[in-house]
């Protein structure tokens, strides 16, 4: 029986297979942080496969994770990597930034989100960033650029800040019970109790320090990015062969769509603006 792997899965996993995740997210997740290796043996995987994972990795991180995927795989395995394109979106604000120096108005907006995918996963300080800010609006000025450029996972995520747009205005007109007031209020004591401690202790520019680098140390931010050739020269230092890009619908895994991994049950891209790679050991 052939075994596949899914690091750091999040939502999207199979449940044929192997799915590892820090914060798991459906039954049958393995919760494991990768930064400590893989819990897996030596050569027992014929597939490991992750996307969006390597760029939350520190650049020095990165060979010793591509070492471990090596390890798991059986000889003749496929790794199956996916990241955002750096090649594309450098090709991207080259074009949006030469149109609005042109004077068309039409790709501000469009130039605006390619300055976000660019720096603000890198900078951001708090969860969301620039880029929750800029998808919040409603409706989004350049709405069919945006979905070209992330996908489902970004309808997704729009639909999902506008539920809770809702859901906080309806909060606002039908206020909770008193006791169900009082009763939230209790849950977030000791976490209350945590901020005035450190209130006393600290002044507010260390305060604000302690906050920034426990968000930027949590995973969300983007520590590095690939292209076609870092990605390739980093896959062959890992030990991996024949290095090759791939769509999301292209595979040398057998019966790859069928996962629905990279594209919905009805053939659309999850995630338009990451590459694929996949090499074999």
């Amino acid at each position: 029986m052939r075994s596949y792997v899914n690091l750091g899965c999040g939502r999207r996993y199979h449940p044929d297979w192997i799915n590892i995740d820090i914060v798991p997210s459906g039954p049958g997740v393995i919760q494991h942080n990768l930064r400590q290796g893989i819990p897996l043996p030596d050569n027992s995987c014929d597939v490991v496969y992750h996307t969006a994972v390597l760029e939350h990795m520190r650049r020095e991180e990165a060979l010793p994770f591509m070492r471990e995927c090596y390890r798991v795989l059986k000889p003749g395995g496929i790794i199956r990597v996916g990241v955002p394109d750096l090649e594309k979106l450098c090709q991207l604000y080259l074009s949006k930034l030469q149109a609005v120096l042109d004077g068309d108005a039409a790709d501000v907006h469009d130039y605006d989100w390619i300055m976000l995918e660019l720096y603000d996963q890198t900078v951001r300080e708090k969860s969301g960033g620039g880029m929750i800010d800029f998808l919040r609006q409603n409706p989004l000025p350049n709405e069919a650029f945006v979905y070209e450029r992330i996908g489902e996972e970004g309808r997704e995520l729009v639909n999902a800040l506008r539920n809770q747009e809702r859901h906080r205005t309806l909060a606002q007109i039908t206020r909770p019970h008193i006791f169900f007031r009082l009763w939230r209020r209790l849950r977030a004591l000791p976490c209350l109790l945590k901020k005035l401690l450190l209130r006393l202790l600290l002044n507010s520019v260390d305060r604000r320090a302690l906050e920034i680098g426990r968000f930027r140390l949590a995973g969300e931010v983007h520590q590095w990015m690939y292209d076609r050739y870092s990605l390739a020269r980093l896959l062959t230092a890992a030990g991996f062969r024949n290095p090759v890009v791939q769509s999301a619908t292209s595979s040398q895994i057998p019966n790859w769509t069928s996962f629905h991994l990279d594209t919905t049950p009805d053939g659309r891209v999850i995630k338009p603006d990451l590459f694929f790679m996949e090499a074999t050991k």
